[in-house]
C-alpha cells in the first residue's frame, strides 16, 4: 500500500481545527443516542439482569475492540461477562456459549459475516440476542432478540469510512448499559473494589489496620512507671515516634510522642526520676484492628498525628502504626 506523503502546508490553527471538528461530529453522534434510549433498552436490561449466566459479548474488527471494552466494564461492574471472536467461535468458540447466557452482539452494518454464521446457533440454543447496530433494517436487526439503533449522522473521519463516531457511540451506550444494570444491582463501592484488588480504590476499601499494622516484638510499649529516660530508649528502638503505656494485663493507659516529650523538657522534667505515666497523653486516639486502613488515614489527618495505637474491644494493646506504614501500603 503506497501512503501519500505528508503535507506541511496545514498550519497549527487549521490542524487544531481539524481536531475540533472531529470531536463536534463524535459529539453529535453521542447526542442521537439520547433519543433512541427507550423500550428497547430497557428490555435490554431486563434480560441482562434476568441472566443466570453471563453477558457474551461479540464483534467484528473496531466493533470487536469496542466489544472487549465493554465486556470488560460489564464484568468489573457487577455483571459477569467476557469477548468471544466471532470468526474464533465459528471454529469451537461458541460452546463457551451456553443457554444460561446473554450474547451481545456488535456490528456498526449489522451484515457482519461473522455474526451472522453464529447467529443461527445462538438462536437454537434460545440464548436472547441482544444486538448493537447502526443499521436498523440489517439482518442481525432483524433476527435479534432486542435491536438497539446506535447509528450515527457521520462519521469524524473526513472520508466517512473509518469507524470512528460509530465506535464511540457504541462504547457509550455500552457504557450507558453497564451503569444502568450496577445502578440495578445495588453494586456499590466495596463491590467494585473487590473487583479491583490492586486499584487504588481496592486498597482504599479492602485494606484493614490489622493488614498493615506492626505486632508482637515491633510495638512499642513501657509500663506507667518506667523512668523517662528508658521509656525514650523504647521509642528509639522502635522507630514509630512514640511508645504505649501500659498496664500489667497491657491494657493502654496513654501514648508518649515526640509532642510529649518536647512539653517534659519544657517544664525541665528529670529524664529518671520522671515516670512515663507523668508525662504521657491520657484518652489518646486508638483504633481497632478491624478498622479500614483509609480510616486510619482519616484520623491522623483529623488530628495532625503520625501514628497510632491498636486496640481491642478491651482497651489491650494488639499493634501499632504509623504513616509510612499507611504509604508503603497504597493508602496515602
Amino acid at each position: 500500500m503506497n501512503l501519500a506523503p505528508a503535507t506541511l502546508d496545514f498550519t497549527d490553527e487549521a490542524l487544531v481545527d481539524l481536531g475540533r471538528k472531529a470531536l463536534d461530529i463524535e459529539i453529535e453522534g453521542l447526542k442521537a443516542q439520547l433519543p433512541r434510549l427507550g423500550a428497547e433498552f430497557a428490555r435490554a436490561c431486563r434480560i441482562c439482569l434476568a441472566c443466570r449466566g453471563r453477558i457474551v459479548v461479540t464483534g467484528m474488527g473496531k466493533s470487536g475492540h469496542i466489544g472487549g471494552k465493554i465486556a470488560a466494564t460489564l464484568a468489573s461492574t457487577g455483571t459477569p461477562a467476557f469477548f468471544v471472536h466471532p470468526g474464533e467461535a465459528s471454529h469451537g468458540d461458541i460452546g463457551m456459549i451456553t443457554r444460561e447466557d446473554v450474547v451481545l452482539a456488535l456490528s456498526n452494518s449489522g451484515e457482519t459475516d461473522e455474526i451472522l454464521t453464529i447467529a443461527p446457533v445462538i438462536k437454537r440454543l434460545g440464548v436472547p440476542l441482544i444486538a448493537f447496530t447502526g443499521n436498523a433494517v440489517s439482518a442481525l436487526a432483524r433476527i435479534a432478540t432486542v435491536h438497539l439503533d446506535i447509528g450515527v449522522p457521520a462519521e469524524a473521519c473526513p472520508l466517512n469510512l473509518a469507524p470512528t463516531a460509530s465506535t464511540t457511540a457504541a462504547l457509550a451506550v455500552g457504557d450507558a448499559l453497564a451503569v444502568t444494570l450496577l445502578k440495578a444491582r445495588g453494586f456499590t463501592e466495596e463491590d467494585f473494589a473487590r473487583s479491583h484488588p490492586a486499584g487504588s480504590l481496592g486498597r482504599r476499601l479492602l485494606l484493614h489496620v490489622r493488614d498493615v499494622m506492626r505486632v508482637g516484638a515491633d510495638v512499642p510499649k513501657v509500663p506507667g512507671h518506667m523512668p523517662l529516660a528508658e521509656g525514650l530508649m523504647e521509642v528509639t528502638r522502635k522507630g514509630l515516634g512514640m511508645t504505649a503505656i501500659v498496664d500489667e494485663a497491657d491494657r493502654v493507659l496513654g501514648v508518649f510522642t515526640d509532642g510529649d516529650l518536647r512539653r517534659a523538657l519544657d517544664r525541665a522534667a528529670n529524664l529518671h526520676t520522671t515516670r512515663m505515666d507523668e508525662v504521657m497523653t491520657r484518652h489518646a486516639k486508638t483504633v481497632r484492628a478491624t478498622t479500614l486502613a483509609a480510616e486510619a488515614v482519616h484520623i491522623m489527618e483529623t488530628h495532625r498525628i503520625t501514628s497510632l495505637v491498636v486496640v481491642d474491644a478491651h482497651d489491650i494493646l494488639v499493634g501499632a502504626l504509623n504513616v509510612h506504614d499507611l504509604m508503603r501500603a497504597g493508602v496515602v
